[in-house]
């Protein structure tokens, strides 16, 4: 008894210490293994995803590859004559019959997204009980490093995964401290269709991804999920284990470890995706060689090795920046467990800094692939007809994945984006002149997927304008390239790519727009993402004319392009055309209530406190809005959020903190930030707008169901609330909530080629550093005190305030 005794003190004062000890800024943990995606540690290096579930008796891994989409190359000519329906849509809204406007509409729409796919589940089974004892898991992502441990029968099992950018391969160390006291069996499925076979002791699956998967909201499709072998992206997954100790044998099905002291699991994957206008089945790359090679170089290396490239190429990347908001007095405690007792408002500094350095590891882990940028879901995705076919959603949630590249330095991570962006051009070059009749530039819509389709979606009809007809994305996508410019001063950059993507968009909206009875451009047909406006006489609708999102994208696009233009002395002519345009639009309105205009009449939402906020885009991610050089418009935009509340969807909640901070309201924006890390049950598959969203166990973003973009607005509205150049000049410490009163920051980039860090105590400045990775002038600002300076390339200089 007295033994027993000893023991539950010793495990209660171990616990005690433990609690006690702060919460770490760059670990998750949990003292139990995952039983769903929403509590798993995702891994990626750019390409290879993996969500580990660390599980005792058996370990389950989703595996995911960036470039594993279903279908092929897309027929933007897919309905020539959509374009003949413009003219009557714009008749119809001219005699002010919204009803028949909606109606037509749908003759301007196209097919649906293909969707980004599952690759395949890795299962590690053990030989073992399932009640362990001393069971911890963390994901360490000042790493990119995830472990496993506990005990069964006093004997201690130990795993760590990681996913290696230069050597694109997973790989996997299992130990014992018991000799001769490893044994598993690893096995693989997927919900593609494939094959297995064990070749020369290496794991080989071959398969390919379906050549149609149709919307989730498409119930109507009698055969959603469509394979032929003949079509489709190919995969591979191959496996080899390198044991120390025991012996490794092998099944059709399965590599079999027995009697081992240590293991490394080595995982290889490719496709055989070849570029969006490629069929991947006919003109495809040798997705069996690039695995074979990867591994056949990678097994050369033991674990330490590899982890050791791995640490100085991602650490590379996450260490530029480093967040210190003060002392904390939060217990050091599981991850789900320390989300909810921040949910009921205890402090937690510490779990503010890690959702912030978290949105930087997701960047970094899922947008290292030429072409291919981060969906929806990042690359973490384990369902065949995934939310929203996982896709590229591009009237908000693909620019928002990508805010905080640029400002978080990790401009790197940003070109994927960019590449798209070419190739979005390049079919919606075809889509400007089928769908609305332009023969300049090129536009693109809605969603898109890994082949560029730029098209409005709708199923040819199916789709209601409220989300299917909006056409306005290529507009926002390159307001990105000009961003990058602001940040990196790359004139090659800006001459090479970006400048010919920003004029063909531009070319298409000085197309697209005419004059209003007044003689002021709009938009028409326009529709605002996703929202519906209540007519005076009581019509619920969505296609309107003079829609103020429409205006301000168009509007950001243009002053960004006459910039772009004086810098490289071209397109003199253009620039003339852009100003007066400029000149001629439709301005922006207040309403009566004293809110910015969504519609081009003072219409009333259907619902007020939609979750969209589009027409607000002069604020944030646009520039023209400002508190400074437009406080009207910017009370507008304020009185606008205090309508619609701050309770809405997790990625909503973060282009809502990134609002709050340009509006130089600290606490607001820190509150936002609170309600965004609002504890949420896993939900899987399961979508409810209702409940509002905010994070998952995993930190994960809770639309709900999980997408990314609250992670990445989330940490962007961190950088905004202590960090602006959008003005100028760089304004430090713009919206620094009470709450942070303490703290300091390294490495944040501002606009004209600088790297910022800053300390503060009291609420106050103490001292900056500014590095110019360029070299030039810019104007520091803080609380009204301006500092000019000029800095050579590489010089920085430190100032006390």
């Amino acid at each position: 008894m007295k033994r027993l005794h000893h023991t539950l003190v010793t495990v209660l004062c171990m616990l005690l210490v433990h609690s006690m000890v702060a919460q770490s800024p760059t670990k998750l943990w949990f003292d139990k293994p995952a039983t769903c995606f929403e509590e798993s540690f995702v891994l990626g290096n750019g390409k290879m995803g993996a969500s580990v579930f660390g599980g005792v008796v058996s370990d389950k891994i989703y595996l995911n590859d960036a470039t594993l989409w279903s279908g092929e190359p897309v027929n933007p000519n897919m309905n020539p004559d959509a374009h003949n329906f413009i003219p009557q849509i714009r008749e119809a809204l001219a005699n002010e019959d919204y009803e028949l406007a909606d109606k037509l509409n749908r003759n301007v729409q196209g097919k649906f997204t293909e969707s980004y796919a599952p690759l395949g589940t890795l299962f590690i089974d053990f030989d073992h009980q399932k009640n362990a004892e001393k069971y911890y898991r963390e994901l360490d992502i000042n790493n990119a490093v995830s472990k496993v441990t506990y005990q069964v029968d006093g004997v201690t099992f130990t795993r760590e995964y990681l996913i290696s950018h230069p050597h694109q391969i997973m790989a996997v160390k299992l130990t014992t401290d018991k000799e001769s006291a490893l044994n598993f069996r690893v096995k693989f499925n997927s919900l593609l269709k494939y094959k297995t076979v064990v070749e020369n002791n290496i794991f080989k699956a071959d398969g390919y991804a379906p050549y149609y998967v149709a919307h989730n909201i498409q119930k109507y499709v009698k055969d959603p999920i469509r394979f032929d072998e003949d079509r489709g992206t190919r995969f591979s997954s191959y496996i080899k284990i390198k044991n120390l100790g025991g012996e490794v044998s092998y099944t059709d099905s399965s590599l079999i470890v027995t009697g081992a002291n240590e293991a490394i699991l080595y995982l290889s994957i490719a496709t055989s995706f070849n570029g969006f206008d490629k069929d991947p089945a006919k003109e495809g790359v040798d997705n069996k060689a690039i695995t074979n090679q990867q591994l056949s170089l990678a097994i050369k290396k033991n674990f330490d090795e590899i982890k050791t490239v791995h640490l100085v190429d991602y650490q590379g990347l996450f260490s530029r920046v480093n967040l210190n908001l003060g002392e904390t007095t939060a217990p050091n405690i599981p991850t789900d467990e320390r989300l909810k007792r921040y949910f009921h408002g205890a402090e937690d500094k510490n779990l503010e800094v890690l959702y912030f350095q978290y949105g930087r590891y997701l960047l970094i882990s899922s947008s290292r692939t030429k072409g291919v940028p981060a969906t929806l879901q990042g690359i973490w995705n384990p369902y065949l007809q995934p939310p929203w076919c996982s896709n590229y959603t591009m009237n908000i949630n693909v620019e928002e994945n990508y805010w905080m590249a640029e400002t978080a330095n990790l401009s790197e991570l940003h070109t994927p984006l960019f590449s798209y962006i070419k190739n979005l051009s390049q079919t919606g070059a075809v889509t400007a002149k089928t769908f609305y009749g332009v023969d300049k530039g090129w536009a693109a819509c809605h969603t898109s997927d890994i082949w560029a389709m730029s098209n409005p979606v709708g199923d040819f009809g199916k789709g209601s304008p409220q989300w299917a007809n909006w056409n306005m994305s290529g507009t926002w996508l390159v307001t990105h390239l000009w961003e990058h410019y602001q940040f990196t001063q790359d004139q090659d950059f800006l001459k090479n790519e970006a400048y010919p993507l920003m004029k063909g968009s531009a070319e298409f909206c000085l197309n697209w727009m005419i004059e209003d009875k007044d003689g002021k451009l709009i938009t028409s047909p326009a529709t605002s993402p996703e929202n519906t406006y209540l007519t005076n006489d009581g019509y619920k609708g969505h296609t309107l004319y003079g829609g103020a999102a429409d205006l301000a994208m168009i509007r950001e696009s243009f002053l960004q392009l006459i910039e772009a233009s004086k810098i490289l002395n071209i397109d003199g002519d253009l620039r003339v055309e852009l100003e007066q345009a400029l000149e001629k639009m439709l301005p922006y309105k207040i309403g009566k209530k004293g809110n910015l205009q969504e519609w081009y009449h003072d219409w009333k939402d259907a619902d007020s406190q939609h979750r969209h906020q589009s027409h607000l885009f002069g604020l944030h991610p646009g520039t023209h809005i400002t508190t400074e050089l437009t406080p009207e418009l910017a009370t507008a935009c304020r009185k606008t959020l205090d309508i619609k509340g701050d309770e809405s969807t997790g990625w909503s909640k973060g282009w809502r903190i990134n609002l709050w901070a340009r509006l130089q309201d600290g606490n607001h924006a820190y509150k936002m930030y609170r309600t965004l890390l609002h504890y949420v049950e896993p939900s899987g598959l399961y979508t409810n707008y209702s409940k509002g969203g905010g994070t998952y166990p995993n930190l994960l973003d809770a639309h709900p169901p999980f997408q990314i973009d609250g992670n990445f607005g989330g940490a962007a509205g961190v950088v905004e609330m202590l960090l602006q150049s959008h003005k100028g000049y760089i304004h430090l410490l713009p919206a620094l909530p009470d709450i942070w009163s303490e703290g300091s920051v390294k490495g944040l980039c501002a606009r004209g080629g600088f790297e910022v860090s800053m300390v503060w105590s009291k609420g106050k400045l103490d001292k900056v550093e500014i590095l110019a990775k360029k070299g030039g002038k810019t104007t520091l600002e803080y609380k009204g005190r301006k500092k000019y300076i000029d800095l050579a390339d590489g010089q920085s200089i430190q100032l006390k305030w």
